[in-house]
């Protein structure tokens, strides 16, 4: 027996506000609109809380206690970080963390959705190990620098 992992399904309380926030400002691409589903091209799924909530949980839960938890972080990679930050900072969405350097050298940002979900924008690390590059640091350094193997570093860098 195969059981294959497709994406997680976040509930939101407004489908229409959460698609455009995910289509519109983070560029995800629609695979289908099921209404109160709509699953993105790139994995996951916004559901309607109230319908979510219904069909999962018969009732016994309110959609809001299901929303916006920080338990659960939307990643997604930016090659242009700093393209992607004025962006978001443009639209005034709710920041939760400005650019950073993350402690193993990737830099990224933390905003809210409009559900309170946190997402994540962060560069690719093949962007971090150029970066690094440039900066004058060998493989070797990178990799006692960023944590990752030595070998996934030389890959990276071709």
């Amino acid at each position: 027996m195969t059981i294959t992992f497709e994406g997680p399904a976040i509930f939101v309380a407004d489908v229409k506000a959460s698609r455009e926030f995910y289509e519109g400002l983070l560029g995800q691409e629609v695979l289908a609109d099921f209404g109160p589903n709509v699953p993105f091209k790139s994995g996951f799924s916004i559901w309607q809380a109230e319908h979510a909530v219904g069909v999962i949980h018969s009732g016994r839960r309110k959609p809001q206690e299901t929303q916006g938890q920080d338990n659960f972080e939307m990643y997604f990679e930016a090659p242009d970080l700093d393209a992607a930050w004025a962006r978001i900072k443009k639209a005034g969405v709710r920041i939760l963390q400005p650019v950073h350097e993350a402690p193993w050298g990737q830099r990224g940002f933390r905003l809210l959705d409009p559900d309170g979900h946190i997402v994540e924008l962060a560069e690719p690390l093949s962007v971090m190990i150029q970066r690094f590059t440039d900066d004058g640091l060998t493989p070797e350094q990178i990799a006692e620098r960023s944590g990752m193997p030595v070998e996934m570093v030389k890959a990276m860098l071709g």
